[in-house]
């Protein structure tokens, strides 16, 4: 088996008796993008301070390439390091911000000059080498920021929350770029970030994070797919869940038991022995009378979304969803609206939340 690039494992780290981190293990191939996404507070930047060497951790080793990082200086863990502030020297232009840590490395002039142009070409900005920082936008200081960090050759890309001073619209466009940039220098990288939309563009492989611990692990596809936890889909904004109080297997489907009615699910729960809620996309709903789980409920709102609507939507029994329809034609708040939900759009998600329950154990016995 080959060597991971780095291997973290069972990292805990508690501040004033407060624990941040719970034995996080996970495993890095060179050449990926792994995404540390989680709320404020769940511990993502704090792992990544320790994968710096800012932080140490009080139980827990890493490793890279398979030796030890234990006791090695930051500056000599060959690191690129990105933080939100980007932290650009004012005092010098552009080329000479990019060119900083090639000068630590004693490259020859040449080499220096050579790297510098190479990397402006990567991050889209030839010719502003003599540029002063101040005549920058801030998507352009973003990019000098990051052919900085890029600029050495690091083994390991950290990137803190990079894009989170910038505009909505600047970000979203950045976003694409970022990945872009990153897979072209061929880099491995740690990527920490709340907003779900930048972890699944830029990732290859998420943590999921709650709390200390690791909530979910997988690609950004897989996680949206099967959301492992209450936990986890209502952090991707999945908010319709209903209680289950039973479920049955028949020939080609699966029937669960709710407020709703019976609804018909396409796939099996993948922990059957717990106990399930139902989660119902958005995308779920349909006007198509032919469908099944036809329902009958009001219109309590609506949002235009260009290629969607949004609809606030309430049943009979009381329960309101959130549910986009691919359609303008729906009726105005207070109209009743008959609609069905795909089956393939709706899955069994387990009740119990095994991190939260985890932590709270923890709390417990710590507290004994």
């Amino acid at each position: 088996m080959s060597v991971p690039l780095l291997a973290v494992a069972d990292i805990w780290k508690t501040f004033d008796d407060q624990v941040v981190l719970r034995g996080i293990s996970f495993e890095l191939a060179a050449g990926q993008i792994l995404a540390l996404l989680g709320p404020s507070g769940c511990g993502k930047s704090t792992l990544l301070r320790i994968i710096t060497g800012l932080e140490h951790a009080d139980r827990g080793a890493l490793w890279l390439e398979g030796q030890p990082l234990a006791g090695m200086p930051v500056h000599k863990r060959g690191f690129g390091l990105m933080f939100q502030d980007w932290a650009l020297f004012p005092h010098r232009t552009v080329g000479e911000n990019i060119a900083f840590g090639l000068r630590m490395q004693r490259q020859s002039r040449q080499a220096v000059q050579v790297r510098v142009a190479a990397m402006l070409e990567l991050v889209g900005l030839r010719g502003y080498a003599q540029r002063s920082i101040f005549e920058l936008s801030g998507g352009e200081r973003q990019r000098v920021a990051l052919a900085r960090a890029l600029a050495p050759k690091p083994r390991l890309l950290l990137l803190d929350e990079p894009l989170g001073s910038l505009d909505r619209t600047l970000r979203e466009r950045l976003t694409d770029e970022l990945r872009t940039i990153i897979t072209s220098a061929g880099v491995t990288a740690i990527y920490v970030t709340h907003d779900q939309v930048e972890a699944f563009t830029i990732a290859d492989q998420l943590l999921l994070m709650q709390q200390g611990q690791i909530a979910q692990r997988g690609s950004g596809p897989q996680i949206y797919d099967q959301p492992a936890s209450p936990f986890v889909a209502r952090f991707l904004s999945l908010n319709n869940l209903l209680a289950c109080t039973g479920w049955q297997a028949s020939a080609a489907a699966y029937r669960a038991n709710t407020v709703l009615g019976p609804l018909e699910l396409a796939r099996a729960p993948q922990q059957p022995e717990l106990p399930q809620l139902v989660l119902i996309r958005p995308e779920a709903a349909t006007l198509d009378p032919a469908s099944p789980n036809q329902l009958r409920g009001t219109v309590e709102r609506t949002t235009f979304r260009g290629s969607s609507t949004r609809i606030h939507w309430r049943h009979s029994s009381g329960t309101l969803l959130e549910l986009d329809i691919a359609a303008t034609a729906v009726p105005a708040p207070g109209g009743v609206l008959s609609l069905g939900l795909h089956p393939q759009q709706l899955r069994f998600v387990p009740a119990t939340d095994a991190v939260s329950a985890a932590a709270s154990d923890q709390s417990d016995s710590t507290a004994a």
